[in-house]
């Protein structure tokens, strides 16, 4: 037990050191998960012995993964996709396994392995595209739409190629028709029931999970679920992944779909990391350096293959070419589940030790490559001079993140941030909202306002409010802590933008404009200045007087209002008094030190307590000055931290220091 505990630790330490170096020489993080796994197996420094247990707990990556994959899909957003699925998709995967057969036997393969190795060729990498489009923005581009289109369709098509290799090897080809026909079946019934309790049940579920409030129970559920699909679809002979992207897709209709991924996210991004450890371990760097000329080949044959396949498939049923071209620039790669199928092979005895080893060191140089190759996919089309511009036609086909350009995100959908949002609609100002009650979001988005349910304090959540164009952001709650943990992730996402704060007194200003708020509103303050216009109002004052009045108060940062009268209550703790000033009126007897001294020669200034006015037979002098005489029975009114007032008023009394 000691001894694999040394060893994960090994490779945790080994992942944090390589991911922080390959970030900062600008190499995607994939890359450093390669190499951990390259430096921890058996081909490498070989700490890592117990490899078939992280194995397994990496495959829950890909779970994940397509369960998070599944939440940007909708069943009616799917078939309307189904040319792209069933019709792109079954082109590339059927014409790229006979011309790779072809090209195959040629080079004198037998019938059976050439259809073996074409077969998980034809198949690409949903983990490192998908990954890599997310992290760029480019899903939901019209590119990114046709690659996961047929990323979608090379999953399907798995199933039937794990059952039909096995009975290829130990049938000579009796019954395989039959087999993959019950395998087809089994998935259309597994498909249809989990959609129909996607449908009636996880909805109900969420809502009194949601209706719980408990974060904790959130993070469970959303994890059980996926487990759960994916054990079911697992237990029918089909893919785990396939069961989480079935039970994903469902709650994508569901207004917690971005709490969802938000959830999901840090389990799903570990284990992804994991999985690319376990396919760095498989990598024969001796193996590598005896066949890498053919290896460079075979990388360059597999490109230009794949990239001609899938553009002339995609361009035949109508689409651009510079998206055509781009689609087979993301998918020329090899799959995670090729390494499945190999394994599965080898097992059969369909492929040799050698032939298992070329096949891995090509799937892990072609998956490491994909990244660069996206990232400079606008340069390479432009090199190969391929037209169409660089977006044109292309509009993110997510509703949800329409027209958010320059608008305003309102952090709580309370009586507050509704009350902002029925100002910001007449003025044509676009908002959107986020809020953690499931019943209020729920009311809202059925009134046809644009409400997120999530914590705001998570990046998926603020990035799908499309916080990065926001002009800004409104914290409409008055929690302290709450609203910190949220402007720490606001200045992460969008460091740029405006924020301002609701705070219920201005215990906490100063601070606030330290961590980069632009505005503060404490809510006693505007309420104090309310009730003054109305007092004076009713008083017979001039409504001109008194706006004027309050614009400059306002203006002076509540110069005035900053003091309160601390009394003796204990809605604020001692140490957050001795934060801000208050006011303290103390009544002088005849025989106190201060009487018939100036203001001047009592140095209050020194003492950082000043006399902010001076009442005299029931006569105010509002900010003294210094030249004024203080008088027997005089009541005066100071405004300073709680401790210097203290003892300032003990001076003013007794003349002590």
């Amino acid at each position: 037990m000691q001894n694999i505990f040394a060893q994960i630790f090994a490779l945790i330490a080994a992942a944090v050191v390589l991911v922080w170096v390959f970030k900062r020489i600008g190499l995607p993080a994939i890359l450093a998960y390669l190499a951990t796994g390259l430096l921890a197996g058996s081909h490498g420094i070989g700490w890592m012995t117990n490899s078939e247990e992280i194995h397994l707990i990496a495959e829950l990556g890909i779970v994940f993964l397509l369960f998070s994959l599944g939440l940007e899909f909708s069943l009616p957003r799917l078939m309307a996709m189904r040319n792209i699925v069933f019709g792109l998709g079954t082109l590339q995967v059927l014409v790229t396994t006979g011309i790779g057969m072809m090209v195959l036997k040629l080079i004198g393969y037998n019938t059976l392995t050439a259809f073996t190795i074409a077969a998980l060729m034809a198949l690409s990498s949903t983990a490192v595209v998908v990954k890599v489009l997310k992290e760029s923005g480019t899903l939901n581009i019209r590119r990114g739409q046709l690659a996961i289109g047929v990323l979608l369709f090379q999953d399907i098509a798995v199933v039937p190629l794990l059952i039909a290799l096995p009975l290829l090897a130990n049938s000579g080809g009796k019954d395989v028709a039959g087999a993959i026909l019950f395998a087809f079946a089994k998935g259309a019934f597994v498909c249809i029931f989990l959609l129909a309790v996607g449908k009636w049940l996880l909805p109900k579920i969420f809502n009194e999970v949601a209706s719980a409030r408990s974060d904790e129970l959130f993070v469970l559920t959303t994890i059980l679920v996926a487990l759960c699909a994916g054990m079911m679809t697992y237990a029918f002979g089909l893919s785990m992944a396939l069961g989480a992207f079935l039970a994903g897709m469902m709650l994508g209709e569901s207004h917690y779909r971005h709490q969802l991924e938000a959830e999901i996210r840090p389990f799903r991004d570990i284990l992804m990391g994991l999985f690319f450890v376990t396919v760095g371990m498989e990598l024969n760097l001796n193996y590598l350096a005896d066949v890498w000329g053919w290896v460079v080949v075979s990388l360059i044959g597999l490109l230009v293959c794949k990239v001609i396949i899938l553009a002339a498939a995609a361009q035949t049923m109508g689409e651009r070419k510079r998206d055509s071209i781009a689609s087979g620039l993301m998918l020329w790669q090899m799959g995670e589940f090729g390494f499945v199928l190999v394994a599965l092979a080898s097992k059969h005895h369909m492929l040799d030790a050698g032939t298992a080893s070329f096949l891995i060191a090509l799937g892990v140089l072609s998956m490491a490559a994909t990244p660069y190759i996206i990232d400079k996919l606008d340069f390479i089309l432009d090199t190969l001079n391929v037209s169409g511009g660089h977006d044109e036609g292309e509009q993110p086909q997510n509703n949800d993140l329409k027209a958010l350009s320059n608008h305003v995100v309102i952090v709580g959908f309370g009586r507050v941030g509704q009350t902002i949002a029925r100002f910001l609609k007449p003025e044509a100002i676009p908002y959107v909202a986020v809020d953690f009650n499931p019943t209020l979001v729920q009311e809202a988005k059925a009134a046809g306002e644009t409400v997120y349910f999530g914590h705001a304090g998570q990046k998926a959540i603020l990035k799908s409010a499309g916080i990065e164009k926001a002009r800004l952001v409104i914290i409409s709650f008055v929690e302290y802590e709450k609203s910190l943990e949220i402007i720490d992730t606001i200045k992460r996402v969008a460091p740029e933008v405006n924020i301002l704060v609701r705070t219920r007194d201005d215990t906490h200003v100063e601070q606030l404009k330290l961590v980069g708020v632009t505005e503060v509103v404490p809510e006693e303050l505007e309420a104090s200045l309310m009730l003054v216009s109305h007092v004076l109002f009713m008083s017979g004052v001039p409504m001109k007087r008194i706006l004027r009045r309050v614009s400059k108060e306002r203006q002076n940062r509540y110069a005035f209002l900053h003091g309160f009268f601390a009394g003796d209550t204990d809605d604020l703790r001692m140490e957050q008094q001795d934060r801000l000033e208050f006011l303290h009126a103390i009544a002088l007897p005849e025989n106190a030190f201060a009487v018939n001294k100036t203001i001047k020669e009592l140095g209050l200034l020194q003492r950082k307590v000043e006399i902010s006015a001076l009442r005299r037979n029931g006569t105010e002098i509002s900010m003294p000055d210094e030249s004024t005489e203080i008088l027997p029975h005089d009541v005066v009114l100071l405004k300073g931290k709680p401790r210097r007032v203290e003892r300032a008023e003990q001076f003013l009394l007794d003349g002590l220091p």
